[in-house]
C-alpha cells in the first residue's frame, strides 16, 4: 500500500512540475493543481495509512492521526481558491494580450531571429 501511494505522489509530483514548464497558462494551472493534490496526498498519508481504524477512541495502537486529516481539508479550500484566483489572472491576460503563450513579443521590439 505505502509503495502504490509513493508512486501516485511522485507521479502527480513529476507531471505537476512537467506542466508548471510549458508556456501556456492552461497546463500551468493544472501543474498547480496536481502539485497541491500530491501535497495534499503526501500529508494525509503522513497520519498512518490504516483501512478501518477510528480516528481518535479506540485501540491506542490502531488509531489514525485526525490532525493530517484536518490539515488536508483545510489545503483543499485553499487550493480551491488560489486556483479560482489564478484562473482569472489568467483569463484577464488572456483577454488583455489576445494570446495565452507566455514568450510574447512586446509592441515595438524586433522579433528574435537566431535560425
Amino acid at each position: 500500500m505505502e509503495i502504490l501511494v509513493a508512486t501516485a505522489i511522485g507521479a502527480m509530483t513529476a507531471s505537476g512540475i512537467y506542466l508548471l514548464l510549458r508556456l501556456r497558462t492552461f497546463p500551468v494551472v493544472l501543474g498547480l493543481a496536481m502539485l497541491s493534490y500530491a501535497v495534499n496526498v503526501f500529508i494525509f498519508a503522513s497520519g498512518r495509512l490504516v483501512a478501518g481504524a477510528p480516528p481518535i477512541l479506540g485501540e491506542l495502537e490502531r488509531t489514525t492521526d485526525p490532525l493530517p486529516q484536518a490539515l488536508v481539508l483545510t489545503a483543499i479550500v485553499i487550493s480551491f481558491g488560489m486556483t479560482a484566483l489564478v484562473v482569472i489572472l489568467a483569463l484577464g491576460a488572456y483577454l488583455n494580450a489576445g494570446t495565452d503563450a507566455i514568450d510574447i513579443e512586446k509592441p515595438g521590439e524586433q522579433p528574435e531571429t537566431g535560425r
